[in-house]
């Protein structure tokens, strides 16, 4: 059976509702929208492109990205 969320999915096939933008800083209003899906999966999109490409993500997956991240493991992407 396919699985009809899939990464890389137009983000209006998700839905308008539910986005939210849990960070937000100076970079002009660019900003990654989330959206966590019923099945627990959380979707995320580029703010200035809402009809984009959505990035699907497991829970797992986005926990273990936010532990690193607070742990600085993460940091090369800034530097």
């Amino acid at each position: 059976m396919h699985d009809p969320v899939y990464s890389g999915m137009p983000a209006t096939d998700l839905g308008t509702e539910g986005w939210e933008k849990p960070w937000s800083g100076s970079n002009g209003g660019t900003c990654i929208e989330a959206k966590r899906l019923p099945d627990g999966r959380v979707a995320l999109r580029q703010s200035t492109d809402p009809a984009g490409p959505a990035l699907i993500y497991t829970r797992s997956e986005v926990a273990s990205f936010l532990e690193a991240a607070k742990s600085g493991e993460a940091d090369f992407l800034i530097a």
